[in-house]
């Protein structure tokens, strides 16, 4: 799965905040929403314009910034 050909960035939407292409839906408001505990299913039904693969490009995104260093553990080893 190619994230990029789901999330955009436009300086028109959003200030160019990361979004789902074709909606005004932030990413970062999608993965706020998985760690408040909504299921996949919650967040399709109130949001009915996204799609499952939506969802998983927003988790190959995420993916991604990990494998490239770009999200690091702010847990520190004692």
């Amino acid at each position: 799965m190619k994230w990029q050909d789901h999330i955009v960035s436009d300086k028109g939407i959003l200030l160019g905040k990361l979004a789902i292409k074709g909606t005004r839906l932030s990413v970062d408001h999608l993965v706020s929403l998985f760690a408040q505990g909504w299921s996949e299913e919650q967040v399709l039904t109130s949001y009915p314009r996204l799609t499952k693969e939506h969802i998983q490009a927003v988790f190959a995104y995420l993916y991604e910034g990990m494998q490239d260093g770009l999200l690091l553990s702010p847990l520190k080893k004692p």
